[in-house]
C-alpha cells in the first residue's frame, strides 16, 4: 500500500528533526510543520501501528529502522529532482526546492529510478546533501559549519543546512559554490560574523549565515 502525502510529508519531518539516537518531540514536529500537536499524536498513533516509530503518550518519539528508512525513501526522490532539475533542465539551485515537493509524491519507482540512471547515479544533491541509496541509507560526510571554524583554518564548501530560496540567492551574490576554498581571516566578537578569502577575494557571513555553511578541513 502507498504512502499517502501526508504520511510523506510526516515522514520527511521526522527524517530533518530526529537526533543522533534517533528521538525527537512532538512539539518539535509540531513546530516544524505548523500542525497544532493533538494532529501530530494522532499521526504519531499510526506510524506506531505501521511500526515506524515507537510513540507513548509524554514521551519522546523514536523512529525505528523501518521509519528510517521510509523517510529517507522520500528524502531520496526530493534530492534526485533537484538535482535532476538543476544537471538537466538548468535551473538554479536556488529555484529547485518548491517544484522537487510537488514531483517527490509521485508513487512510480521505475520513474526516479530512470532519473538516477540518467543523471549518472549521484551521491549529493545541488545543495551538497547526501541523496540515500534505494535502501534509504545515506552517507555520512562529518562536516563542521563555517561558524565552528577558527581564524587560519582553510576548508572546502561542501553543504548548506538551509535551502530557502532567499538564502541560496544571498549566497549567488557573494560568488560562493559548492567546492570552493574558503580562508577564515577574522571572526568578529560581537556579532560573530566571519570574514573570509574566497578564490582570492575578501568577503563577510553574518554569524547567521556561517552556521548555515557547512564545510570539511
Amino acid at each position: 500500500m502507498k504512502n499517502t502525502t501526508t504520511e510523506e510529508n510526516y515522514l520527511k519531518a521526522l527524517f530533518h528533526l530526529c537526533s543522533d539516537d534517533k528521538k525527537v518531540t512532538v512539539n518539535e514536529v509540531s513546530k516544524f510543520l505548523d500542525l497544532k500537536m493533538p494532529s501530530i499524536n494522532n499521526m504519531m498513533k499510526k506510524f506506531h501501528e505501521k511500526k515506524w516509530v515507537i510513540f507513548e503518550s509524554y514521551k519522546p518519539i523514536i523512529v525505528t529502522e523501518e521509519g528510517m528508512k521510509q523517510a529517507a525513501l522520500i528524502v531520496r526522490k526530493h534530492r534526485l529532482t533537484e538535482m535532476f532539475l538543476v544537471e538537466k533542465m538548468n535551473f538554479g539551485w536556488e529555484n529547485v526546492h518548491e517544484i522537487a515537493e510537488q514531483l517527490e509524491h509521485l508513487q512510480s519507482e521505475i520513474f526516479f529510478e530512470k532519473m538516477d540512471e540518467i543523471l549518472n547515479f549521484p551521491k549529493f544533491d545541488p545543495h551538497g546533501e547526501a541523496i540515500p541509496d534505494k535502501e534509504g541509507n545515506i552517507i555520512s560526510q562529518d562536516l563542521l559549519k563555517l561558524s565552528q571554524c577558527k581564524v587560519g583554518d582553510i576548508v572546502i564548501f561542501k553543504s548548506v543546512t538551509f535551502s530557502d530560496s532567499d538564502f541560496l540567492e544571498y549566497l549567488n551574490d557573494k560568488k560562493i559554490q559548492l567546492g570552493c576554498k574558503i580562508e577564515v581571516l577574522k571572526i568578529e566578537n560581537f556579532d560573530h560574523s566571519v570574514l573570509v578569502k574566497i578564490d582570492g577575494k575578501n568577503s563577510t557571513f553574518s554569524g547567521k549565515a556561517s552556521e548555515k555553511l557547512l564545510v570539511k578541513k
